[in-house]
């Protein structure tokens, strides 16, 4: 049997670049999806030192005809495609309501959102062709389960909103045997934090007193990617086989704190 393909959105760093590793290690061929060749190729690169399969995707999840020749080149090169890690994503400006711009509004939509909603838009196809498959959306802890970040609404009301997709489509998938969970990140050592722009956040800051460190498996250190992806690669598996249309926080207990 050919080896399974999996398509990872934002595979350049962080969590798709861990889970992208994780997954070729796994015995995946691996879709490497971004808009950063230099990025990309790191990721090839460690892939390469195992042996994994892998195909260099350069495109931008907010443009429909380059994502949709991305999958039909992957697909034309493995034959096929099984798994798809809708990850890209961005934090964008978090601002009080009365200051968040139209403009930075719908940078995080068109990012978070309709990036997803392209991702889905192009893969379900070859997923159905291959007769299943399995999905996994990168949320947040974010709009899922806490709403205490100062100013985040556009970025919560995107993962909130990544969640209801999830949720919606494990129903309408069902019939062609194709799954769909999210993950639900807290804080992860990645550099998401390199796209986010915060201002005013006297105003919006919930006005209580955190523990020290927000953490408690880990004694209040963030997660690591690996933590993510190796959530993600049991969800993509048979072994998650009855599982569809689930939110799986991966935060350490930190949402229940906040």
């Amino acid at each position: 049997m050919n080896a399974p393909v999996a398509l990872i959105t934002g595979a350049g760093s962080g969590i798709g670049r861990a889970t992208a590793m994780c997954l070729a290690l796994k015995g995946y061929a691996v879709g490497l999806l971004g808009h950063s060749p230099e990025e990309l190729d790191l990721t090839a690169a460690a892939i390469a030192e195992t042996n994994g399969s892998f195909l260099i995707l350069n495109a931008d999840i907010g443009n429909e005809s380059m994502m949709r020749k991305a999958v039909q080149n992957l697909v034309g090169k493995f034959g096929r495609l099984d798994a798809v890690v809708a990850n890209a994503g961005i934090n964008g400006v978090w601002a009080p309501i009365d200051d968040l711009k139209q403009e930075e509004w719908q940078q995080t939509i068109d990012v978070n959102l309709t990036g997803t909603f392209l991702t889905l838009h192009v893969t379900i196809p070859a997923l159905k062709q291959a007769g299943g498959g399995s999905i996994v959306v990168v949320s947040s802890i974010n709009g899922t389960r806490t709403f205490t970040t100062p100013g985040a609404t556009a970025y919560t009301a995107t993962k909130a909103a990544q969640l209801a997709m999830v949720q919606q489509l494990s129903l309408e998938l069902a019939r062609h045997h194709i799954r769909i969970n999210a993950v639900c990140p807290g804080e992860i050592e990645t550099n998401i934090e390199a796209n986010t722009d915060l201002r005013g956040e006297r105003e919006t800051a919930i006005p209580v007193v955190w523990p020290e460190g927000q953490v408690p498996i880990t004694g209040g250190a963030p997660g690591k990617s690996d933590d993510v992806a190796e959530v993600i690669a049991f969800l993509l598996s048979d072994a998650a086989r009855h599982v569809t249309g689930t939110p799986v926080w991966v935060d350490g207990g930190q949402g229940l704190l906040r």
